[in-house]
């Protein structure tokens, strides 16, 4: 039962890690990015090119952060921005846009499964259990994680003009902030969030094409259910990855795998605000 434990709390950090780029373009910007998933597979495919090349396997998240920044801003630039007035149409381009990636994928690097070096290989011992020293690995980062975003929109002129702009975003203009420049950066970091997070559990699985769409639909109903807040993200991934770790585990990983889908569905029907208004 001890592996069990270690096997929930793992899985909420990597569900956070995951969904923690969604959220913040989401909340910022009110666009769901279906590109998200796109973005992931990016990020799996960095881990796979760093480690070909011979780089140490640290530096792929870090590299494929960079990327998805550099490569986020000039999809907010091109794409993006001229359709803010247009959030359907906006909404629509993300989605062409991860279609297109990941053909781009399947085309340079074929439909087959590619594998990543693990930064840490083995296991480690933690209260008398031995346990996958990566996977605790991935779950410290995703609290220092939680720990950064939440610093960032609390402490930071960042923050203070994104949270702004979430609540009116007329009234922050008109106070002077330059509401194009924080979406532009909201999009960069959300994107470089995406392909870090990509490479971070690419080790734990691989990376192939499509890699991203089921990270991309578990993302989403746990940013559904969230709302624009990331303890209320890190809440809905304990308690959601759990159940879904237990369902796995005790009943079947096939109905494990909708569990979350179907577990958050069912949240919102009793409660449409979700945990941020438990």
């Amino acid at each position: 039962m001890g592996s069990v434990t270690f096997d929930i709390l793992t899985t909420a950090g990597i569900l956070f890690v995951v969904a923690s780029g969604l959220m913040i373009i989401l909340g910022v910007m009110k666009l769901l990015n279906f590109a998200h998933g796109a973005f992931l597979t990016a990020g799996g495919y960095a881990a796979y090119l760093t480690g070909a090349a011979g780089i140490s396997p640290w530096f792929s998240v870090p590299l494929a952060g960079i990327v998805g920044i550099v490569f986020g801003l000039l999809v907010e630039r091109t794409i993006i921005r001229p359709l803010y007035n247009r959030p359907l149409d906006a909404i629509l381009a993300t989605w062409g846009l991860g279609i297109v990636i990941s053909q781009i994928f399947a085309l340079t690097f074929g439909r087959g499964v590619q594998f990543a070096p693990s930064p840490l290989s083995g296991t480690i011992e933690v209260l008398g259990i031995e346990y996958s020293a990566y996977r605790l690995a991935v779950s410290a980062i995703a609290v220092l994680l939680a720990i950064a975003l939440i610093a960032l929109l609390s402490l930071t002129r960042f923050g203070l003009n994104a949270r702004a702009v979430i609540v009116n975003e007329n009234l922050a203009r008109g106070l002077g902030i330059d509401s194009t420049r924080v979406r532009a950066i909201t999009f960069g970091l959300g994107a470089g969030l995406a392909c870090a997070a990509g490479a971070l559990i690419t080790p734990l699985l691989s990376v192939d094409p499509n890699m991203g769409l089921p990270w991309l639909v578990n993302s989403f109903m746990l940013v559904l259910i969230s709302g624009v807040s990331f303890p209320s993200l890190l809440l809905a991934s304990l308690v959601l990855g759990g159940t879904q770790v237990l369902i796995s585990t005790f009943i079947s990983p096939i109905l494990g795998g909708m569990t979350i889908v179907v577990l958050a569905a069912m949240i919102l029907r009793l409660n449409p605000k979700g945990f941020s208004r438990a």
